[in-house]
């Protein structure tokens, strides 16, 4: 068959894959895998790693790496045509993995070699594949008698389904909305950099004047510069009413009945295995112990800073009183009047920090760092097949010159991109008969493009998003576990799969690394020291409000699942209401529908796990903490963090890992301190 999603041998030749490739590569995989799983289990004897285990992960390796570059480009270049072939494959997808979780032969298989003599004799990381098997057989119905077996197989089909609709819903609606502006005094306010984008979005669009639409950058530029408060106001209801029932594009893509159906589907697939909720079933393959200690962990932080946000958002009312004589503050003046206050308060602008921050200028520091920390070399390659001509290409070599991983770049927003940013797997590791398979992974954002012939320059959130996906890519390309399921950040419980990017963040406010990765993209000069002072000066500027928002979104997605009651359906908009009743210094106007565009918990891996970035972000800080006691540069800390968290992936307990670099269990002391927060 002539398809190159069954030729992969090395990296996807992305020119070659088309839409029409993908329907008969996938049905011929999942075909040749049931055929050749049937034959494995016909084995009288006993089965052993190299039987059964080895074999199984040659063919989740083959259906991986075609599947991978399926999902990927549905995501960075998505058209109709990629749309349906990707939802056409994903009930297949579904059914092939529940046949697989449900096979009893097959679970048996995986118990005798646990229970057998070999299970000693292999390696920990083998141990662990096994043992995380055979749990997730039971997460997948295994003992279920028949009916529930077939249920629970019809509801994994229709979630996967529900999940890409709701995506699409969400790219459609943000894709929609334009606004195209003909006076430049309407743009009163704006840096010339969002300017120069607005009026290159019109271009592209074939008009005269500016184009503003729902892209990052597009609105995040509108929402804190732009001095047209009607003008914002505007962008703001179009940008939180997406995919809803409210909005100017009310009713369209409106996700309110995706979400009812899986939430339903979600708390009737925890039953069916036997948990109370949903909440319930997600703690299984995670760090915390239960649904109270991840409400106590949040509830605990969110109490300690309250009051801090409170004297935060008062401070900002009155600023915004006293500068405009704003009487009626609402959720549009909140950026505007935070950045004008900030610029007040500190005498710094993102708008000032940019032009010292050229994209390719912070990526050399971002190297530099890695090289400097763990010894590691990242080179760019010229010469590999991408999907658009921003995707970019590199290698990563270690102190001694070996190949240790590759990623693949794209930085930028466009249209037909899903929004936001990701690290996702292209290539696992996983060590075969013609050696180690190197990793390979997707760094995806959406930054402002380059501008005519301007460099793009990052604002310092955009800083820290580069940083923290690369993190997730070093967790998963620097691993030296050479067994699918637990290499990379494979099998790594998701409330500490965040730990090594949020790590990352930290050195973006170190004077050293500030040096490496900065420089005008005019004429060169580092970040002059007066602005270094007050940048860091204003790290924790409103860091109470913005601790309570992500612990309002991981209180309303954990309480979503954790009381959810099929006679009463799903009460989203009832239990956001009592979250921030409990947490929030700030409540949106009532046309928001802020839920209808939660992908993390409706489209990605996050239900019931939102609470993951705040739990990871207390091992985070800690970890970093470890190198602020021993010099941020040390290279014997740098190599530990190494050995013990960035090369074991998911072959040990992530506790006992943090353990092992730390010296200690994680305290939540250093993230108090790292956001200004008081202890108490």
């Amino acid at each position: 068959m002539d398809n190159p999603l069954l030729e992969l041998t090395g990296l996807p030749p992305f020119s070659a894959i088309k839409p029409h490739h993908v329907e008969p590569a996938i049905d011929f995989i999942l075909e040749k895998n049931r055929a050749r799983i049937n034959g494995l289990l016909q084995v009288t004897e006993y089965y052993t790693w190299t039987n059964l285990l080895g074999p199984l992960e040659e063919m989740e390796d083959q259906l991986n790496r075609a599947w991978s570059p399926v999902g990927h480009l549905n995501a960075v270049v998505n058209s109709d045509e990629w749309r349906r072939v990707y939802n056409a494959c994903l009930p297949k997808l579904s059914a092939y993995a529940t046949e697989l979780g449900q096979n009893e032969r097959l679970y048996q298989a995986f118990l005798s070699i646990a229970q057998g003599p070999e299970y000693q004799k292999l390696s920990i990381a083998q141990r662990k594949v096994i043992d995380n098997g055979l749990r997730d057989f039971r997460l997948s119905g295994v003992a279920l008698d028949r009916d529930k077996k077939r249920r629970f197989k019809e509801i994994a089909e229709r979630l996967s389904i529900l999940s890409a609709k709701f995506s699409e819903n969400v790219l459609d609606a943000t894709d929609a909305w334009k606004k195209r502006i003909e006076r430049r005094e309407q743009l009163a306010g704006l840096p010339e950099h969002a300017l120069d984008m607005a009026r290159q979005a019109a271009q592209r669009d074939h008009m005269d004047g500016w184009l503003l639409n729902l892209e990052h950058p597009s609105y995040l530029a509108v929402m804190t510069y732009a001095d047209d408060r009607a003008l914002r106001a505007e962008m703001y209801e179009a940008y939180v009413t997406r995919a809803s029932d409210s909005g100017p594009h009310a009713g369209r893509w409106d996700n309110t009945p995706v979400m009812e159906e899986t939430l339903a589907l979600r708390h009737e697939k925890a039953n069916l295995l036997g948990f109370k909720h949903y909440a319930e079933y997600s703690l299984a393959t995670k760090m915390a112990a239960s649904p109270e200690q991840v409400v106590s962990f949040l509830s605990d932080l969110a109490q300690r800073s309250l009051a801090m946000a409170k004297t935060e958002l008062e401070e900002l009312r009155d600023f915004a009183r006293r500068t405009d004589d704003l009487q009626d503050f609402e959720s549009w003046d909140a950026l505007y009047y935070s950045e004008k206050l900030r610029q007040h308060r500190y005498a710094i602008s993102d708008e000032e920090l940019k032009p010292y921050f050229p994209h390719n200028r912070v990526l050399d520091g971002l190297f530099s760092l890695v090289n400097r920390l763990y010894g590691l070399t990242v080179k760019e390659r010229k010469d590999v097949d991408t999907w658009h001509v921003d995707a970019r290409f590199f290698d990563i070599f270690d102190h001694q010159g070996a190949l240790r991983g590759q990623f693949f770049l794209d930085l930028f927003a466009r249209p037909h991109k899903r929004g936001g940013a990701w690290m996702d797997e292209c290539i696992g590791r996983r060590r075969n008969t013609r050696g180690v398979q190197t990793p390979v992974a997707y760094l995806t954002c959406n930054f402002t493009p380059p501008l005519g012939s301007q460099p793009a320059l990052l604002t310092q959130d955009e800083v820290l998003t580069l940083f923290h996906e690369f993190g997730h890519g070093l967790h998963h390309m620097l691993t030296k576990v050479d067994y699918l399921n637990v290499a990379g950040i494979a099998g790594v419980p998701w409330d500490a799969v965040e730990l090594p990017s949020q790590f990352m963040e930290n050195w973006c406010w170190q004077r050293d690394v500030i040096d490496m990765m900065s420089g005008h993209y005019q004429t060169g000069e580092p970040l002059p020291p007066t602005l270094f002072d007050r940048m860091t000066a204003a790290k924790n500027f409103q860091t109470g409000m913005q601790m309570l928002r992500q612990i309002e979104f991981a209180l309303f997605d954990f309480r979503l699942h954790l009381e959810y009651d099929p006679a009463r359906g799903s009460r989203i908009y009832d239990i956001l209401a009592e979250v921030r009743d409990q947490v929030a210094v700030m409540n949106p106007p009532s046309f928001n529908r802020f839920p209808h565009s939660f992908s993390h918990i409706f489209a990605g891996g996050y239900a019931a796990g939102y609470y993951s970035y705040k739990w990871a972000e207390v091992l985070s800080s800690d970890a970093f903490a470890h190198f602020e006691e021993n010099g941020v540069f040390d290279r014997d800390t740098g190599l530990r963090f190494l050995t013990t968290i960035l090369e074991q992936g998911g072959s040990r307990d992530p506790m006992d890992l943090f353990v092992e670099f730390r010296g200690r269990p994680p305290q939540i002391d250093a993230l108090l301190r790292h956001s200004g927060i008081t202890a108490g």
